[in-house]
């Protein structure tokens, strides 16, 4: 029986071992007109950002983080329906009554209080700029023919946090409307093929709309050295990784 009960200690302590590993993430500071903005890499595709006293989160995922632990969401931002960017246990721990959660109309279906936006729209939140930007596919299909992600169905999202411009794609491939933004300070491209993007790809994106610092995110397997090399000498383009598989 004592090794017993020994075996159960050492498998809980062994567990809380993992979970808070799990929960060390890194974190960046983007200075702003209004104040600091701090952001959490979670892992995959899933962030979490604080701003002016408020906590956002970004496509949370319950297998990159433990979200019973996390700060609560004044802001839920879901880019597309796919169970790793829409999961509702996850989302359902860091709800509050007065949580605004911003979902593509495809999230309607499982989020039906959330409020829905279609490619193309702007609206304030929470004294957030936000404009939904198309994501889907162009190149990469399924082996049935159709796209991992069909136009209109997923929004990226570009939310004015002070004055910094910070670009979240969801996922997406290098489309024009992606091409044809304009004054983004932080951009966010995912990079995993087949479902997304290859670093050629992000390259291409990224001198077309510039951005000033970019993470690539969601990126697998993808070697993050191929795009270092790609934008290396790149001026006015700051590339930097971070844990994000």
């Amino acid at each position: 029986m004592d090794k017993l009960v020994l075996a159960v200690c050492f498998l809980a302590l062994g567990l809380a071992g993992f979970a808070a590993a799990r929960q060390k993430s890194e974190k960046d500071v983007i200075p702003t007109a209004k104040g600091a903005l701090e952001i959490t890499f979670l892992g995959h595709g899933t962030l979490m950002m604080t701003f002016g006293g408020k906590t956002v989160h970004v496509d949370p995922y319950g297998e990159v983080a433990d979200y019973g632990s996390l700060p609560k969401a004044d802001l839920v931002l879901i880019t597309h329906d796919h169970f790793d960017h829409l999961d509702l246990k996850a989302c359902k721990a860091i709800l509050k009554t007065d949580t605004t959660v911003v979902g593509s109309k495809a999230c309607a279906a499982q989020l039906p209080d959330a409020l829905t936006m279609a490619n193309g729209d702007s609206r304030t939140v929470l004294g957030l700029m936000i404009e939904a930007v198309p994501a889907y596919n162009i190149v990469n299909k399924r082996p049935g023919g159709g796209p991992f992600h069909p136009n209109g169905e997923g929004n990226g999202y570009v939310v004015a946090f002070g004055d910094k411009r910070v670009y979240i794609a969801g996922d997406t491939e290098n489309t024009p409307e992606m091409k044809a933004l304009k004054n983004i300070d932080v951009a966010f491209l995912p990079m995993n093929l087949p479902y997304t993007m290859s670093p050629e790809m992000v390259a291409d994106a990224a001198r077309a709309f510039r951005p000033k610092i970019l993470y690539p995110y969601h990126y697998g397997d993808t070697d993050t050295a191929k795009i270092m090399e790609l934008l290396k000498g790149e001026k006015g383009i700051e590339v930097r990784i971070r844990k994000l598989s």
